[in-house]
């Protein structure tokens, strides 16, 4: 799946930070989140490398894709991704022109990329 991404060198803990700060910066709130690492090490009693998902949404994209189809809500929120590797912290989020192919969608899908597209360069002046 196609992604918007960047690598920050710094810990999971302080990129979460600046990913929360980021989104909120350009009209995104973190509705869920799931620490998939303690998920597995609680249900499954396996460990491994931090990773955490953040549902964030902006609701006027949400509002507006909702209009346009009823059944967009299956995409709702949009997932980013924070995992830990070697040269820090991996963050992916969605693509949503990928997750909206359909042409009605087209619009929105690229004003919801260039938002994401500018947390992503937010991060990396961080």
């Amino acid at each position: 799946m196609k992604a918007i991404q960047t690598t920050i060198a710094a810990s999971l803990a302080d990129v979460e930070l600046l990913v929360r700060a980021a989104l909120k910066e350009h009209g995104f709130g973190v509705l869920t989140e799931m620490d998939v690492a303690a998920i597995f090490k609680d249900k499954l009693d396996i460990d491994r490398s931090p990773l955490k998902i953040l549902g964030a949404c902006n609701p006027d994209f949400a509002n507006s894709a909702l209009t346009i189809d009823a059944t967009v809500s299956l995409l709702l929120p949009c997932n980013v991704v924070l995992e830990t590797v070697a040269s820090g912290t991996h963050v992916a989020i969605a693509d949503p022109r990928e997750l909206m192919s359909d042409a009605k969608f087209a619009e929105l899908a690229d004003e919801a990329a260039r938002q994401l597209t500018a947390v992503i360069a937010t991060l990396e002046k961080a």
